[in-house]
């Protein structure tokens, strides 16, 4: 267990995040502190880990639902070992990977339609596949 505690201001200053991030992070129960009989709030150093990992996670765009899902799964009081890093990671990764499928799915869609000038709804693929709108008689048979 982490035995050196930081104040919110200290946590700010060595991590780089804003206290008002910092209280962000912890209503979402993203990291957490304990109050001192002054109503202060004191966090463990460990936190300084969990801070690095969701600054990453967000500079990737993992929404931070995500990343809360993969720190729960890690134990609290401690630093994560190695292994636990390794196993969020590779749960990250393969979201990412899914992801990005998607978006390649997406753009080379966007390409096709952009690319094939017709601008036409009887034969794009994109917007028209299949010509089913032609199924409801001739002439433009979208309003928007």
């Amino acid at each position: 267990m982490s035995t050196r505690e930081l104040s919110v201001g200290e946590v700010a200053r060595r991590s780089g995040i804003a206290i008002s991030a910092l209280h962000f992070y912890e209503r979402k129960g993203l990291i957490q502190s304990q109050r001192t009989a002054g109503n202060q709030r004191r966090f463990q150093s460990d936190v300084l880990r969990r801070l690095a990992v969701i600054q990453a996670a967000q500079r990737v765009g993992m929404p931070l639902q995500a990343v809360a899902r993969r720190l729960a799964e890690l134990p609290e009081g401690r630093a994560p070992s190695k292994a636990e890093w390794a196993r969020m990671s590779a749960r990250w990764r393969k979201e990412l990977d899914a992801h990005i499928k998607v978006l390649q799915f997406m753009r080379d869609q966007l390409s096709d339609c952009i690319g094939c000038g017709c601008l036409s709804l009887k034969r794009c693929g994109l917007l028209n596949p299949q010509d089913v709108l032609g199924e409801q008689g001739e002439g433009p048979q979208r309003v928007g």
